[in-house]
């Protein structure tokens, strides 16, 4: 350490070499923003859906904000730059797959993190860490309790068409129920094949299942490369 601050009296093209405050005010920042958003991504996040693939994408996409708007920062950064950059990101869609809710909802909440541990520089750490604390708090107890029904759909390629009509609506839910065990609240008849005899339904349903099935989140069929 000592070594480090004999280095900030020296510098290239006016640049100092070493400065001890901003270091430390990195490695803590940074420190914190990892520390929460490992808890957000890998303890909450994961631990329902299973998703590495997303798990990958939050932690560098995570860091990647903190560092850019922090060290922008030093430059006199102007809020709506940094708003700027939370839109460009909160928007994003890659082309190959489109971004599912609660993936975007996620991301949303990353982003916003590393925002926030990155600028808030007139506030107290304890107001800072309190502030990630309520982040986390609230995820964890809309992930935990039953605050929102667990329900889930899928979208059923439905080969019984004479049972699609409404006066038959009940005996088509006992039917799709039976066959999938499902505990089905409502179905909804979407497109109508009659050349090939058959429909999408679209079935929704209770789940007592702690962990998120990506698949019910596929709601055509041109969605579905598995």
């Amino acid at each position: 350490m000592a070594l480090l601050a004999s280095l900030s009296d020296y510098g290239i093209f006016g640049i100092p070499l070493v400065n001890m405050d901003g270091w430390l005010e990195l490695l803590v920042r940074f420190g914190l923003n990892v520390l929460v958003t490992s808890l957000i991504i890998v303890w909450l996040y994961y631990g329902k859906s299973k998703r590495r693939d997303y798990v990958f994408t939050f932690t560098l996409i995570s860091t990647t904000v903190f560092l850019l708007i922090f060290l922008l920062g030093s430059e006199k950064l102007q809020i709506g730059l940094a708003l700027g950059l939370f839109a460009i990101f909160g928007i994003i869609r890659y082309r190959t797959d489109t971004v599912p809710i609660r993936e975007m909802t996620y991301l949303f909440l990353i982003i916003g993190l590393s925002v926030i541990n990155a600028l808030a520089v007139s506030v107290s750490y304890v107001e800072l860490i309190t502030t990630n604390f309520l982040f986390v708090l609230m995820t964890w107890l809309m992930e935990r309790t039953r605050i929102v029904s667990k329900s889930a759909c899928k979208l059923i390629r439905y080969e019984k068409i004479a049972l699609i009509t409404p006066e038959k609506y009940d005996e088509m839910v006992a039917d799709i129920k039976a066959r999938t065990g499902l505990n089905i609240t409502k179905c909804e008849v979407g497109y109508i094949d009659f050349l090939k005899d058959t429909a999408f339904v679209k079935v929704y349903y209770e789940t007592e299942s702690q962990e998120i099935n990506t698949i019910d989140q596929v709601t055509r069929a041109k969605d579905f490369n598995g």
